[in-house]
């Protein structure tokens, strides 16, 4: 669930990276329904043809974008956990990653959520969330096993569904500076609770 500054788009960058760059901009901030291929390619600078011999399709053009995000968030959140020793720091400082994201003024709620409504089942959109998702799942079932949570599957699942539950919230209250410090409090409280429990 990232977000980044608008896109500064450089005339010499080659086409694929300038239409990558349009798309984030305007995909994250309007989404793909709304936005169509004139207005990619208008603010990319490039000619229709490049967008089709590159991408072939506007799908995969999304697909690409999303990409773009997955890589970009599982970096930042891998980097935060790196910064620990401790399991159970490792486990908060995905949220506290999260939280920095939610304060952006740009943030507007998680891109792959965003892109999976809007987009037909079985294509390469719900594949890229699908994936993402999956990804974010592993993650902190891995953390909470290393932890030495009992039932790391589940606790796994409750702190997906915070970190879920916290990119909607910041979306939909216009980013209440209280909601990171609440998600943030009770993925401890869950933590400690389920480590106890197998004590």
């Amino acid at each position: 669930m990232s977000t980044t500054a608008p896109a500064q788009i450089h005339r010499r960058a080659p086409a694929r990276e300038r239409l990558l760059a349009a798309a984030n901009e305007l995909f994250y901030a309007e989404g793909i329904q709304t936005v169509g291929v004139d207005r990619i390619i208008e603010r990319a600078g490039v000619a229709k043809a490049s967008l089709y011999n590159i991408f072939g399709s506007k799908e995969a053009l999304v697909a690409a974008y999303l990409a773009t995000r997955h890589e970009r968030t599982t970096s930042r959140l891998a980097e935060a956990i790196e910064r620990f020793d401790d399991p159970r720091e490792k486990i908060l400082a995905v949220f506290d990653a999260q939280a920095q994201q939610l304060e952006q003024p740009d943030f507007n709620g998680c891109a792959f959520m965003a892109a999976s409504t809007e987009a037909p089942p079985g294509g390469l959109v719900e594949h890229a969330a699908e994936e993402f998702r999956a990804w974010i799942r592993n993650m902190f079932t891995t953390l909470a096993e290393r932890a030495g949570a009992p039932d790391p599957v589940t606790l796994g699942r409750q702190f997906h569904l915070l970190y879920d539950g916290a990119g909607v919230a910041a979306r939909m209250d216009h980013r209440d500076p209280g909601i990171a410090r609440s998600v943030r409090d009770a993925a401890a409280l869950l933590l400690d609770a389920a480590l106890t429990d197998g004590t």
